[in-house]
């Protein structure tokens, strides 16, 4: 079987269906656990953006046009395509983004469902017979937007572009995507090679690796009539409010500091199992990691001691060449962020009782105690292998804690009494639950978003949320003769 990626195919180069060099600075693919050059790929300009955008707008006016069954052939072929590259996609993620292989192997399974997902979609009915009091017949249809623009985060790069790109194709939309530049071969070349060698025609999906200019860019150009972003809270917001100036809609998929609430009739190493996932998997880069525990006081210090076990006994290492759970923090820039808010806390007070020092990016998972609620690496997204413990008194001050954050991603509640847990559920707003269970959890079929600063409470997966997403409703009223009027 030939590579998907083999070279010189996409270096230096960026993709409007067909490679030619940007016209940006070229951007070196690093690998984070060892600082080496692995490759290069094309870096955009602005410029870029407007050519990709011309080009897609007069693609998607055909595609729109071309039979469902034509569009879903191509989606069900790139996840044919994603499954028989698995193994050489995987090997990027890994070198490329720091992942473990069992969380590339994730990210590429879920690339294939989110395209078979995408491929029925396709067909699914998009509109409905409306009632009227007029002799005429009235229904709504969902329309394709046009061009969708797609700005993708560095955590999980091949998971948080697909989800927004295969159901914008699948519904007859054109695509531009924005990957992060750390991360612009998974989360970017990947994708351009499956579509390329899927069929999908010359122009509909654009994959533009570069800065902020280019982001802006995107978000600002007339005919970009829905950004699809996900990432940090706080590039959410610019970028909401520089489409709200354009009365455009932005779909905001951002952080989150989430709560993993610890009853106390739990069993207490399985709840430490749960919790160390929750928050150290792929080293706490996650939108939806376990940021705070949340734990009752009757079995709290059992808890922190549990969790520390754990802690100490997971490898850390280069996923490439060793057998770890944790590789290296993205960059440098995030590790430094990463150890002062630990810092911070252990001045505040904190005691360690695992991790708290790193070597280059490869960062020890950490759990602290005796932290207040206001110590930084409790009250502010960590976005590293960091598990910060708190104990509650009852159930009121467990809800009032986990209430107190301005993020609304996702919710874990351990307890030997499901429905117990269900009803605490029931009082703390968030976008996700999951009952006896950590809060790192995503399937192509779920409707994934968060409420506050974790986003504007649109929604990506499932068939309503992208039908939302990436469709316009319009309403259509035919009848057989010209309409009178006393006028």
């Amino acid at each position: 079987m030939t590579e998907l990626l083999e070279k010189p195919v996409w270096e230096s180069a960026v993709f409007n269906g067909t490679w030619n060099p940007g016209s940006g600075k070229d951007l070196p693919v690093v690998e984070p656990a060892t600082g080496a050059q692995l490759s290069t790929v094309g870096g955009a300009s602005p410029a870029d953006v407007d050519a990709a955008v011309a080009k897609a707008a007069v693609a998607q006016r055909e595609w729109a046009n071309t039979p469902y069954t034509v569009r879903a052939a191509v989606l069900r072929r790139a996840g044919l395509l994603f499954e028989e590259h698995a193994d050489e996609i995987n090997e990027w993620i890994v070198r490329e983004s720091g992942a473990i292989t069992a969380k590339a192997e994730l990210e590429t399974h879920v690339a294939a469902e989110e395209c078979y997902g995408a491929s029925a979609l396709a067909a699914h009915p998009y509109g409905e017979v409306l009632r009227s009091e007029q002799p005429r017949i009235s229904y709504s249809r969902r329309m394709p937007v046009g061009v969708v623009g797609v700005i993708a985060p560095f955590n999980f790069p091949l998971i948080l572009s697909i989800r927004a790109v295969a159901p914008a194709l699948a519904l007859g939309n054109a695509v531009v995507l924005k990957p992060d530049p750390r991360t612009s071969l998974c989360g970017g070349v990947v994708l351009a090679r499956i579509f390329e060698e899927a069929g999908l025609p010359e122009g509909l999906l654009s994959v533009l690796p570069g800065g902020a200019d280019v982001g802006e860019a995107l978000v600002v150009h007339p005919h970009v009539r829905v950004i699809a972003f996900t990432g940090s809270t706080a590039a959410g917001r610019a970028i909401g409010e520089l489409a709200g100036r354009h009365l455009k809609r932005a779909h905001l998929e951002l952080g989150g500091n989430n709560a993993l609430i610890i009853l106390d009739d739990v069993d207490i190493e399985k709840a430490a199992s749960i919790g160390s996932f929750g928050s150290f998997m792929h080293q706490g880069q996650i939108c939806m990691t376990v940021g705070r525990h949340i734990v009752h006081e009757s079995v709290a210090a059992d808890y922190a001691t549990a969790l520390a076990e754990h802690a100490s006994r997971l490898p850390v290492g280069d996923p490439f060449v060793e057998q770890v759970a944790l590789g290296p923090l993205i960059d440098a820039g995030q590790r430094d962020r990463v150890h002062a808010l630990v810092s911070a806390s252990i001045d505040s007070g904190a005691r360690v009782l695992a991790g708290g020092t790193y070597d280059e990016l490869f960062y020890r998972p950490t759990v602290l105690t005796d932290v207040s609620t206001s110590a930084p690496a409790f009250a502010q997204e960590v976005f590293g292998p960091v598990a910060p413990i708190v104990s509650f008194a009852d159930i009121d001050q467990a809800i009032a804690i986990a209430n107190d954050c301005e993020y609304g991603l996702s919710l874990g509640i351990l307890a030997a009494d499901g429905l117990r847990a269900l009803e605490v559920a029931d009082r703390i707003p968030t976008g996700l639950v999951h009952i006896n269970d950590q809060t790192v959890s995503d399937e192509a079929v779920i409707p994934f978003g968060g409420t506050g600063f974790s986003g504007n409470g649109g929604r990506v997966g499932g068939v309503g949320a992208n039908l939302d997403a990436f469709t316009e409703t319009q309403w259509v009223t035919a009848q057989s003769a010209l309409a009178s009027y006393p006028f």
